[in-house]
């Protein structure tokens, strides 16, 4: 690496930590990620209806100690939030927010991302058609345009719209809610899992408000021990034997969730969070070692708790933490150090407008439920159907930068 590069390179990282709330202090690394996340992620949620392919391109079964290639895009997920932690927060201090302001925020996005998921959920399983007053579909569409009505962002000249769009949106939920009618068992909406949405929200909640309390790299690794020890003994003989501590102990999820998410933020300041005199190649070194580190932590908890994303066990998470982890790596030299860039812009769209990107497929759905017709895409099979899933991703994406043109973003 010439030291041209790293001169570069340096002022680029500077610059940004000094004032990320320019547009030219983004870190294209870090876009490229969420940009290709998003990107797979609409691919993998589509191949799971298509038949004749590999069953390394669809997820493992629970009880299958392995991984597939799509049982590493939500860890994915989770690894970006936390890298976007430490720059939401100095955005914010730039601004000259408060710190009560600061923690409005991260209730809100958490409390955003946790009621999407909780409707998106319950659209899913647990409701009974006959006693709704529209059809699942339907509701389920309704929910999106509520989604949208109170977390997007308009281009209308007139604030006034905005707002009425947002009383709207919340008018529209609470209704949706209401007429909600859930099977025998459950006569409303139910928790049964908190979905994609939810899940982040919550690792975002706990992570966010870990980082806000203390920068500390050393403390953040200490929090990402305790989550996984919190994890093991949820699965002792103590949430066995013991009611109190059943209950106690009934989070594993979230803790297994947020030890990505801490990896990421970890990642982000090994990066990003130095001193100014703290050498490039220093920090690869760093980064390259807290991969093998996770990598090792993933080998050695194995044979305890073996591989499943479906229960989120220690292993699935070290292992996904790693692979974000050397692919963040890979793709900020590439990007912003070599400055290849040019193929970035594929991937910008979902980059800059993520919430968006997710929530189109989910619409579409729905609106072929409503119509009664089946996807198209599902009627495929073998290689056929993962080219046409991976079209169906680039129109996605398309449809996406047509929206940013306009403005038409999701943001909490």
């Amino acid at each position: 690496m010439s030291t041209t590069s790293i001169e570069k390179a340096y002022s680029m990282i500077s610059a940004t930590a000094n004032n990320v709330s320019t547009q030219s202090s983004r870190i294209l690394s870090i876009d490229a990620f969420r940009g290709i996340t998003f990107f797979l992620m609409i691919i993998v949620n589509e191949l799971h209806g298509i038949s004749g392919i590999s069953p390394w391109l669809k997820h493992m079964p629970a009880d299958v100690d392995a991984m597939s290639f799509p049982d590493v895009v939500f860890p994915a997920f989770l690894f970006i939030v936390g890298m976007s932690i430490p720059f939401g927060r100095k955005t914010r201090e730039h601004q000259g927010e408060s710190t009560l302001q600061i923690l409005r925020h991260i209730f809100g996005r958490a409390f955003a991302l946790i009621t999407m998921g909780f409707f998106m959920v319950n659209a899913e399983s647990g409701f009974d058609e006959s006693k709704m007053v529209i059809s699942i579909a339907l509701w389920s569409l309704l929910t999106y345009v509520a989604f949208i009505l109170l977390w997007g962002v308009y281009r209308f000249d007139n604030p006034l719209w905005n707002r009425f769009g947002k009383l709207l949106g919340l008018m529209l939920l609470l209704s949706l809610a209401m007429i909600y009618r859930g099977d025998p068992n459950t006569p409303w909406m139910s928790i049964q899992w908190w979905g994609i949405l939810g899940l982040i929200g919550w690792a975002y909640l706990l992570c966010s408000l870990l980082f806000f309390c203390t920068q500390r790299t050393s403390v953040l690794l200490a929090a990402l021990l305790v989550c996984t020890g919190y994890y093991a003994l949820s699965h002792s003989a103590l949430n066995v034997q013991h009611r109190w501590f059943a209950i106690v102990l009934s989070q594993d999820a979230h803790a297994a969730h947020a030890t990505i998410v801490l990896s990421g933020l970890v990642c982000s300041l090994i990066f990003f969070g130095k001193e100014k005199s703290t050498p490039i190649p220093t920090r690869f070194f760093q980064a390259t070692l807290f991969a093998l580190i996770l990598f090792a932590a993933a080998t050695a908890l194995r044979p305890y708790y073996a591989i499943s994303k479906i229960y989120a066990t220690p292993s699935w998470c070290f292992y996904s933490a790693s692979a974000c982890a050397s692919f963040f790596a890979i793709l900020y030299y590439l990007i912003d150090i070599k400055g290849i860039q040019r193929w970035t812009v594929l991937f910008k769209p979902a980059a800059i407008n993520p919430l968006v990107c997710y929530l189109i497929p989910f619409i579409i759905e729905a609106i072929y439920g409503i119509i009664g017709w089946l996807s198209p895409l599902h009627q495929l099979t073998g290689v056929l159907g993962i080219i046409a899933c991976t079209a169906y991703a680039a129109l996605i994406l398309i449809l996406v930068a047509v929206l940013n043109r306009f403005n038409f973003k999701m943001r909490f």
